[in-house]
């Protein structure tokens, strides 16, 4: 299932405000590598959020130039 701009943008944030409330154990085997992990996994999140963000900025400017391109040339 294909998720809209929007919806992606909610799943990331709540993505990294879930990463960002987990507690390391380090009692347990494997946690260090567990851990770089989630790093990594949010360092993610948090560019295609940004790629996201800056998409929604240029697409109604572009739809507006279009418009206005548009009425001009009728």
């Amino acid at each position: 299932m294909a998720l809209t701009p929007n919806e992606l943008t909610r799943e990331l944030r709540e993505l990294i405000a879930a990463l960002d409330r987990r507690v390391p154990r380090v009692e347990q085997v494997g946690e260090a590598a567990i851990a770089r992990d989630a790093a990594a996994l949010r360092e993610k999140a948090v560019q295609r959020l940004s790629e996201l963000e800056e998409q929604s900025k240029v697409a109604p400017l572009q739809a507006s130039v279009r418009s206005r391109f548009a009425r001009r040339y009728k």
